[in-house]
């Protein structure tokens, strides 16, 4: 399915005090860095001024936005299937997720204090259907590491993450990575939100069987 104009919002999650935070926006269809900055007002402007001018627009957080609640609790803490020997429970992957549930958070109800009414969801098939009264915000995490890290901009490594990870999302939806679909899942355990919960706290209008849903993960792929 062919995507109408887009924005897709990054932010490579970490301290706001020592300055690690950044965030980069493209666009859809072009792929052309927009916008970029090292303050969460910025990064929540750049959202509600896509959603205003009437486009959709995706928000993705490099951390772990989805967790496995197993059946077993001998199986508590295990990775994410495709996650390797990164799992999220690991010190890094741990970090990420607690400063991402709070920055998330506070994103997200920035956006929805300024577009009251806002529907938000984590299934591209709800998002890409916002013209027929879907959700036109769509929630997704992204992962840069290893081969996918970038080489750091002048802008420095935070702010590279950031635009990588706008750039991996952005080929993704549009078809154009050759991949289809997610490269992390819970499956076979059950799936919590942090993504569906971070929106209903925020105010968003989420479906409420998208708290029990994979998201969508993106991993940044080696340039070239």
């Amino acid at each position: 399915m062919k995507l109408s104009a887009a924005c897709v919002v990054a932010v490579d999650v970490g301290s706001v005090r020592t300055g690690s935070f950044a965030w980069a926006a493209v666009d859809i269809p072009g792929h052309t860095l927009t916008a970029h900055g090292d303050d969460p007002a910025g990064a929540a402007g750049a959202l509600s001024a896509a959603l205003t001018d009437g486009a959709s627009a995706v928000l993705a957080l490099e951390a772990p936005m989805s967790v496995p609640v197993p059946g077993d609790w001998k199986l508590l803490g295990k990775g994410r299937t495709g996650e390797g020997n990164r799992a999220w429970s690991a010190s890094a992957g741990a970090g990420a997720l607690a400063t991402g549930l709070a920055q998330g958070a506070w994103l997200l109800a920035e956006v929805a204090r300024a577009l009251p009414g806002l529907a938000a969801t984590t299934q591209v098939p709800r998002w890409r259907g916002a013209a027929d009264g879907g959700a036109p915000l769509l929630l997704v995490e992204a992962f840069v590491s290893g081969e996918g890290k970038p080489v750091p901009t002048a802008l420095g490594p935070h702010a590279a993450d950031a635009e990588a990870a706008a750039r991996a999302v952005a080929a993704r939806l549009a078809g154009e990575d050759g991949t289809d679909g997610t490269d992390m899942t819970c499956a076979p355990q059950r799936a919590f939100s942090l993504l569906a919960a971070q929106a209903r706290w925020a105010g968003l209008a989420v479906a409420g069987d998208e708290l029990a849903l994979d998201v969508l993960v993106v991993r940044a792929r080696p340039a070239g």
